[in-house]
C-alpha cells in the first residue's frame, strides 16, 4: 500500500483548537481486496511529537521514575498519580536528544551522562492520535536524586521516585506500571539491563566521582 496513491482525502476540518487540536477527516482508502473502499470519517487528536527517557544508574542499579497528576486516570475513576517516565514535547529546532536532557533536569533534577541509548520511536495510539514518541534510556548517577521538581508556571508538580531495579522488575510482574510509555521503557530496560551495565561500567560513565 502507498500513502499517496492508495488514500484519497475528501475533506478535512478542525473541530477544536486549543493547546491541542481535534480534526475530522473524510477519506477513502484502498482495501486489501484491491478496490477503493467507501468514504469513512475519522477524528484525530493532533499532538506534537514528544520524547520520553528512563534514567538508569548502572553502578547503583537504580532507575528514575516520576509521579505527576494525570487527567486520564482521574476521569476514569482511578488513582491519578501513576508511575511515569520523564517526558516532554519537541519544540521547533530541538533534537529529541536535547529534549531528553532538558526534561530530565526540569522534571527530576537529573543530569544524563554520555550518549543516550535510543529505545524506539512509536505512535501512542495510531487509531486516534498523531502523537509520536521517541524513547531513550540515559545514564545517570543516582546519588542526590529525589524530591519534587517541575516548572510551576506550567502547572508541574512532579515527585521523583528512585527505584532499585529489582523493585522495578517486581512492579512490572505485578502489573503496577500502567502508563504505556513507562511500560515500554521499563520492559526495554529489563531486556537490556545486563548489556547496559557491562557497557556503561566498562566506559566508566555512571561511576560516582
Amino acid at each position: 500500500m502507498d500513502r499517496d496513491e492508495d488514500v484519497e482525502l475528501l475533506e478535512q476540518e478542525t473541530l477544536f483548537q486549543g493547546h491541542y487540536r481535534l480534526e475530522r477527516f473524510r477519506l477513502r482508502h484502498r482495501l486489501f481486496a484491491g478496490r477503493m473502499g467507501p468514504p469513512i470519517a475519522r477524528e484525530i487528536f493532533r499532538a506534537r511529537d514528544a520524547v520520553i527517557v528512563i534514567p538508569y544508574d548502572p553502578e547503583a542499579d537504580k532507575v528514575v521514575l516520576i509521579e505527576e497528576f494525570r487527567i486520564g486516570p482521574y476521569v476514569s475513576g482511578e488513582q491519578p498519580w501513576p508511575l511515569s517516565v520523564i517526558a516532554g514535547v519537541i519544540d521547533p529546532g530541538e533534537t529529541p536528544e536535547a529534549v531528553a536532557r532538558r526534561e530530565a533536569l526540569e522534571e527530576a533534577g537529573c543530569t544524563l551522562l554520555g550518549p543516550l541509548e535510543q529505545i524506539v520511536d512509536f505512535y501512542t495510539s495510531p487509531g486516534c492520535t498523531s502523537e509520536r514518541i521517541v524513547a531513550f534510556c540515559g545514564r545517570c548517577r543516582a546519588a542526590g536524586i529525589g524530591g519534587v521538581h517541575g516548572l510551576p508556571d506550567e502547572g508541574e508538580d512532579i515527585r521523583v521516585r528512585l527505584l532499585a531495579f529489582r523493585r522495578l522488575r517486581a512492579l512490572l510482574k505485578q502489573g503496577q506500571i500502567r502508563s504505556g510509555p513507562a511500560l515500554i521503557a521499563a520492559q526495554w530496560l529489563a531486556l537490556n539491563r545486563a548489556r547496559l551495565r557491562r557497557q556503561w561500567l566498562a566506559e566508566g560513565v555512571g561511576r560516582r566521582a
